[in-house]
């Protein structure tokens, strides 16, 4: 065999693996090359302690998104959280977002409890009702040092 056609058949073999790593990396990442099957909403919390990009959003425990980011409003210091969400997902300007924990200990992510408004969010308005995230150690630390006088105070 000519020395010059086992180098053209590692370099065939070289750029079909190349092709192979990037179609799969495309489908496990869930990357869209043409056109993106989802829309931005923002929503704004007093607190989202633990909640980190990436995690899911769901309604009635299916997810319909994931959170894109979190910054800093510094006007009003509190959480802008972008929510990045199925186009095919309708929300009215009514619906609830909440900073849930699956599980005891498990991951925060974002439940959207929908509204029976007819007025329908549009792509990156804004969600107003929102609940922030509950910070277990906190409710612990008032209820260890005397703060609160009975357990069902830690709820108020």
């Amino acid at each position: 065999m000519k020395k010059g056609s086992v180098e053209l058949g590692v370099g065939i073999f070289v750029i079909i693996g190349l092709i192979c790593v990037g179609y799969l990396t495309i489908q496990l990442g869930q990357m869209r090359l043409l056109g993106d099957e989802h829309y931005f909403l923002n929503a704004r919390f007093l607190s989202v302690t633990g909640l980190k990009a990436g995690a899911q959003v769901e309604i009635a425990g299916v997810e319909v998104g994931q959170v894109d980011s979190i910054s800093l409003d510094p006007k009003d210091n509190v959480a802008m959280v972008r929510l990045k969400i199925k186009k095919d997902i309708v929300l009215s300007d009514d619906v609830i977002a909440s900073v849930k924990t699956s599980g005891l200990i498990g991951d925060r992510y974002i439940k959207l409890s929908p509204g029976g408004s007819d007025d329908i969010l549009e792509p990156e308005d804004t969600i107003t009702e929102t609940e922030s995230a509950l910070d277990i150690e906190e409710l612990i630390s008032k209820y260890a040092f005397g703060e609160v006088d009975s357990p069902t105070a830690l709820t108020k």
